[in-house]
């Protein structure tokens, strides 16, 4: 049997690692992950059976990084550089000969996004659509992994995020990422120009707090702040802050004002895709407890 050659972007960070060792599961699928740092190489080769140089800040890596390459999952880091790096990146899978790629994007139901870093991921898949690629588009609404990873939303037993106490969808990044692994496994024959979104559940801190301190035992808060305390908690110790987060922040001035309130909405294609719906808030904190339990606040007596 001819297995299908698929590139994840990512395989060492927490979505595309999950999506790389779904695939390497799949007898279909013949999987190369992907690094930019040359000493990581062995250990993927050695964990994923492939694994390739790709520095997406060095467009003269991806040639020989998509030899061979079928199917591409796309996703670029938390700055304005993935503009570039997208582009270029679409540019070169289209020299290479790739047949499908699936871009991991962000919640944007209306067309009419002046969210900066939305705005961007918006230009990316026209890019994509324009190069005559067979596509599929990924729509996740906010990661609960924000709550203890990337944006660090739970601290000390407090729940901050900058959009006062308004209601948002979330979705845990296991799902998206079952997801995407499905999608490119099944390819372009099921999946071309399919615009899937991901928004299990709509709640606000309050709600996230109370479902936190039922799940751990312990007791958490909400700490709603307002969007313009965003960028002077995030800045501190930084002496640059990247354009990707001003687009943040203004992501969180148009969810108080109303511009995005569609970001509240429940809209799970899991069921179209996986067949179950997507995890609760609860289902997820239950996994990831204890790693919750660190960012409870302190109790005396416990360890």
């Amino acid at each position: 049997m001819n297995k299908v050659i698929v590139l994840v972007l990512g395989a060492t960070g927490q979505l595309g690692q999950i999506v790389a060792d779904t695939l390497r599961k799949n007898e279909a699928v013949s999987l190369t992950a992907t690094s930019r740092r040359a000493e990581e190489l062995p250990k993927l080769k050695e964990k994923y059976g492939n694994a390739v140089y790709l520095d997406l800040d060095d467009p003269r890596t991806f040639g020989d990084a998509l030899k061979g390459v079928e199917r591409l999952f796309l996703l670029t880091g938390y700055t304005v550089d993935m503009l570039v790096q997208s582009k270029a990146l679409v540019d070169a899978a289209k020299k290479a000969g790739v047949k499908h790629i699936v871009h991991l994007g962000v919640f944007t139901p209306e067309a009419d996004c002046y969210d900066p870093h939305f705005a961007w991921h918006q230009m990316v898949e026209v890019y994509i659509k324009a190069s005559g690629i067979s596509y599929t588009f990924l729509h996740p609404n906010c990661f609960m992994q924000n709550l203890t990873g990337f944006y660090g939303m739970v601290k000390n037993g407090k729940v901050r995020f900058y959009t006062n106490n308004i209601k948002l969808g979330w979705i845990a990044l296991e799902d998206v990422a079952g997801a995407a692994a499905k999608i490119l496994a099944e390819g372009p024959s099921k999946h071309h120009a399919k615009d899937y979104w991901f928004s299990t559940t709509s709640l606000n801190l309050e709600e996230i707090a109370q479902i936190l301190t039922d799940v751990t035992g312990e007791k958490f808060i909400a700490d709603p702040a307002p969007p313009e305390q965003f960028l002077k908690d995030f800045s501190v110790g930084k002496s640059y802050i990247d354009p990707y987060f001003v687009g943040v922040e203004q992501f969180f001035k148009q969810v108080v004002d109303g511009r995005m309130a569609y970001v509240a909405d429940v809209r799970d294609d899991l069921p179209i895709l996986l067949g179950r719906k997507g995890m609760t808030l609860a289902e997820w904190a239950k996994l990831h407890k204890e790693e919750l339990l660190k960012n409870a606040s302190p109790t005396p007596g416990r360890v």
